[in-house]
């Protein structure tokens, strides 16, 4: 018996023990997955708007799908939300500008949660065939999911809004914004796999030709569909063209104080309206059929304001064409949002009441709860807006003009709409003074780029202070003015009609593929029950 004991203690003592540069490797190398998905967010952003690096979002997703593939649904929750993060913690960082980090980081924490149930449901499908087709869906339904809730959805960062100078841009035109997101995913995800396989069949691994045919095809069927979807974009007038002018007037300063330099704002519009009107009589400019003033060009109110009515009178007298003015309005106890359309001889004849408005910008959802935590925010939105119920489609000079003010771009059934209603142009007037010379402009004119692709539609951006710009149907911008400057674009755009696929679809794309996406899981969950019982037998 004691030989036995000291025998076994002597063999513990020969037993290797961990070093602590040993234990710390260790450490390094379960945190690295995690770092990976963190970093690879961090690409998806750098594929964003101001930056034309939108093929970067394919190793993005394919690095991805290559930390998620074959992993538990536990360990994909975490692995999708350091994505998430590492995603969005830059790309909003412009909704903490004026207010501080809390309101950002307080998003972002909730943005990334989809993202981070995205994740586990991709680590479920990864075990499947033909996996990267059940996870590109599961991405869309993500998107789908973060565009309708909370408080009506935050559809900022969907991919599609990452690719107006990409491929894959045609897409759009065929099944819109869904279309194009799942297009850009799948075709990383089935990069990661390629590779994958690829660096197995060089160590020797047999590769199954049905997993190879699979990622193969992931990689190219979005982008020969791109080339397919090609003779859908167009910029070709179908309705005759109009002269049309973007007035932007700048601000005295940015800031959330903008609403306190009312008076200076309208005079500003105003008066670059007129200096467009003397140039025009001067023979230096061409004439416009129609003028657009950005959102909140005239945020005192000219229906109870005489002052404010003498200004956009006066400046639409001058230019001698009916302007589309974005107010903020009082009418039946009611704040709202408009755009009114004014006559140079009759005055306002008609109005559009914005109808997707921005929480936390335009109305305070959990007032009293939000005040309890911290009352100067409520302060911040004082008083909440209305919505409107009405799609917004003016007769300017002819001309059938669909107004998505701002916020609105972001939502596909706002800018569908407007189309649908028998909008032959697109205005998206919009108010970026708050947020400083932060990257949110670019990536709100990168939305109004993809929108005018999805919907083959001029559209024309007139902001406040920057950057104002003329868009053509295919997508291309041809006038855009500097950020925090006062001027004017004025240029003969073509008119169109036709309905692309995707405007006569509306929701049908998403609808197909957040069902793709729930039979990717459902099939995921019922391998992994048939699984457990198989074991317990």
């Amino acid at each position: 018996m004691t030989a036995t004991a000291t025998s076994v203690g002597e063999s513990d003592r020969t037993q290797p023990q961990p070093t602590p540069a040993s234990r710390l490797t260790a450490r390094l190398r379960r945190l690295l997955p995690a770092a990976v998905a963190a970093l690879s967010g961090v690409l998806l952003y750098v594929s964003f708007p101001p930056r034309t690096l939108w093929w970067l979002a394919l190793p993005a997703f394919a690095v991805l799908g290559h930390v998620l593939r074959g992993r538990g649904w536990k360990a994909g929750l975490g692995l999708g939300y350091l994505f998430g993060l590492g995603f969005l913690l830059p790309l909003l960082v412009w909704t903490g500008v004026e207010v501080g980090p809390g309101p950002w980081l307080a998003l972002v924490a909730i943005e990334a949660l989809f993202v981070a149930a995205v994740g586990a449901g991709v680590a479920a499908v990864s075990k499947l065939p033909g996996w990267p087709v059940w996870a590109a869906a599961l991405w869309i339904a993500g998107e789908a999911a973060r565009a309708r809730v909370p408080f009506d959805g935050f559809p900022w960062g969907k991919i599609a809004f990452g690719q107006a100078d990409g491929v894959f841009l045609p897409l759009a035109a065929l099944g819109g914004t869904p279309v194009l997101g799942f297009a850009v995913v799948l075709c990383g995800f089935g990069l990661g796999e390629a590779a994958r396989l690829a660096v197995g069949a060089r160590r020797g691994a047999r590769v199954r030709r049905g997993a190879a045919a699979v990622a193969l095809a992931a990689v190219a069927v979005p982008v020969v569909a791109s080339v397919a979807a090609r003779p859908l974009v167009s910029d070709e007038a179908q309705d005759g063209t109009a002269t049309v002018a973007v007035i932007q007037g700048n601000v005295p300063r940015a800031g959330l104080d903008f609403n306190s330099q009312r008076r200076a704002v309208l005079d500003y519009h105003a008066r670059q309206t007129e200096r467009l009107a003397a140039e025009v009589d001067a023979g230096r400019a061409d004439r416009p059929d129609f003028v657009l003033w950005p959102e909140n060009s005239s945020d005192i109110d000219p229906f109870a304001n005489a002052d404010a009515r003498m200004v956009i009178d006066r400046a639409a007298k001058a230019i001698g064409v009916p302007v589309s003015v974005g107010g903020v309005v009082e009418r039946g106890g009611k704040l709202l949002n408009e755009q009114i359309l004014w006559d140079p001889d009759k005055g306002p004849v008609d109005t559009y009441d914005k109808r997707q408005i921005q929480p936390f910008g335009e109305y305070l959802p959990l007032r009293s709860l939000i005040g309890a935590i911290n009352g100067e925010w409520t302060s911040m939105v004082s008083r909440d807006f209305s919505r409107g119920t009405e799609p917004g489609v003016f007769t300017m000079a002819g001309t059938r003009v669909g107004l998505v003010t701002c916020y609105e771009a972001a939502f596909d059934w706002a800018v569908r709409s407007e189309v649908a209603d028998g909008a032959q142009l697109i205005s998206v007037p919009s108010n970026n003074a708050t947020f400083d010379r932060s990257e949110m402009t670019y990536q709100q004119l990168a939305m109004s780029r993809v929108r005018a692709v999805e919907h083959s539609r001029t559209v024309t951006v007139p902001v406040t202070s920057g950057v104002s710009a003329i868009i053509m149907p295919d997508g291309r911008i041809t006038q855009r003015t500097g950020m925090f400057v006062a001027d004017s674009l004025v240029q003969e755009v073509p008119l169109r009609s036709a309905e692309t696929p995707a405007t006569r679809l509306g929701v049908l794309p998403e609808i197909a593929l957040v069902l793709v996406a729930a039979a990717g899981v459902g099939w995921a969950v019922g391998a992994g029950v048939r699984g457990r019982r198989a074991r317990d037998v």
